[in-house]
């Protein structure tokens, strides 16, 4: 098992290996028809020829919205390839405006990334399909969420009491539910809809591998930010910074991942402990007590180190080399359902969760100007510059712009991914202060918070 584990280490320390789909072999898929073909968003209005000169690897072309294009709220974007770990950019954008019910004429706006891993299928998917998956969810709860004067009913369909009737007393409390945690059910639930399509749909379409999943819904004055991986949003507003996502990472979700391989032990194939120690234990070292650290524990303590805890951990690495089962560095996300250890047949999906987190921006408590923005980037943006260093470029470049250019925002996202991927130089992409640059795919969108105070 030790060989094999080294084996995944190094194979997967710069990223999943891009046929990691399968893991222990089998059926790849690859003689399936595609569900969608490979595209880069399809507002850039790229040509098959542009799409293949912005796949160079050296030059790293950054695209941007051209300037006869427009999208809602003049959203900025930009975006770069990788600088060899994949062929292709495997991160994928939409940005729309979505009918819930037409009849109803209720409509969302939705901003959504996606950083796939293990090929572009499941991204490329996801940005088709989910928003279809959030409105087919609003549309079960339109009239409720249309009746902001009344709390969502607990129970649909129950006969109503006459007005001039007294309500029956109750011998039970009832929780009071809001109408935007409905919208936050319903995201998750869409969530989790696109994921189990995904798997169902891999049986006849070749969908090769997972992704990160960062989506952004506008509906009735308020922004609902869902996050399942490890891309994200913060909001820049009057020169404070709020940030709207948390990361989902192995380090992140230790807890959850290790109560899981306790509670679960035959998902860790009798060749994996769900316990933390601070590095591998040498057999030498059995009998010795040693630092660990279980799931009910934030802080370490020593215990007298076993047979059993020869075994490779399940979470293993620090920081951005941290892994799962010593395959994958992200702990939330779509697809993966094949995905297994390497050089053997214990999956990785249990361990992974398709669940977002749903935060929520109330716009209308505030009155936003010009430079006020909401900004999303695939963790190839954040794995360089912080959430300061990242509001203070947008926040000079925009001010330094015209505040009645409605591309200035495109510019501000192209400026912000050009400090992150930095410049070529003999030793590989720089950034400011000769720090390494970002040689991933990176994704942003910069969204001007301003035109949801104008929405009706």
């Amino acid at each position: 098992m030790l060989t094999r584990v080294k084996s995944a280490v190094a194979g997967f320390m710069g990223g999943i290996m891009a046929g990691g789909g399968s893991g222990g072999g089998g059926h790849t898929g690859s003689d399936m028809p595609l569900k969608f073909p490979y595209m880069r968003p399809d507002f850039l209005g790229l040509s098959p020829d542009e799409i293949e000169c912005s796949a160079d690897h050296m030059a790293r072309p950054i695209l941007i919205l051209k300037e006869t294009r427009r999208l809602p709220w003049a959203t900025g974007y930009a975006e770069v390839i990788n600088a060899g770990k994949s062929a292709l950019n495997e991160d994928q954008a939409c940005c729309e405006v979505v009918v819930a019910r037409r009849s109803e004429g209720l409509v969302f706006h939705y901003w959504a990334l996606f950083d796939g891993h293990a090929g572009s299928g499941a991204a490329v998917v996801a940005s088709r399909l989910l928003q279809h998956h959030i409105a087919c969810q609003l549309q079960a709860v339109i009239e409720i969420l249309r009746n902001l004067a009344s709390l969502p009913p607990t129970v649909l369909g129950a006969p109503a009491s006459p007005c001039n009737t007294p309500p029956q007393p109750r011998f039970f409390t009832e929780k009071k539910i809001q109408h935007e945690s409905l919208v936050i059910g319903a995201i998750e639930n869409a969530f989790k809809e696109m994921d189990a399509q995904i798997e169902r749909e891999k049986q006849v379409f070749n969908i090769t591998g997972g992704c990160t999943a960062l989506t952004v819904v506008y509906l009735l004055g308020k922004l609902y930010i869902g996050n399942a991986g490890d891309s994200r949003a913060i909001i820049v507003r009057n020169n404070e910074i709020v940030p709207m996502s948390t990361e989902f990472t192995p380090e992140s979700e230790r807890q959850r991942l290790q109560f899981l391989g306790f509670m679960q032990p035959h998902l860790l194939g009798h060749e994996f402990t769900h316990l933390e120690f601070p590095r591998r234990i040498q057999r030498k070292e059995v009998g010795k007590r040693m630092l660990y650290r279980d799931f009910t524990m934030n802080g370490w303590a020593y215990k007298t180190i076993g047979n059993e805890d020869l075994k490779f951990p399940l979470i293993y690495g620090e920081g951005k080399k941290a892994r799962v089962l010593a395959t994958i560095g992200v702990t939330r996300g779509l697809g993966d359902h094949d995905l297994k250890v390497h050089d053997s047949n214990i999956y990785i999906k249990p361990f992974l969760s398709c669940c977002p987190e749903v935060k929520v921006y109330n716009l209308i408590q505030y009155e936003h100007g010009a430079d006020d923005v909401l900004v999303m980037g695939t963790d190839g943006l954040w794995d360089v510059l912080s959430n300061q260093e990242v509001a203070e470029a947008v926040t000079t470049f925009l001010a330094n712009c015209d505040p009645d250019d409605l591309h200035r925002y495109t510019m501000a996202a192209q400026d912000l991914v050009m400090r992150a991927r930095g410049v070529l130089r003999d030793r590989g992409w720089r950034i400011t202060n000769e720090r390494l640059g970002s040689g991933d795919d990176i994704s942003a969108f910069i969204i001007p918070l301003m035109y949801g105070n104008r929405q009706p």
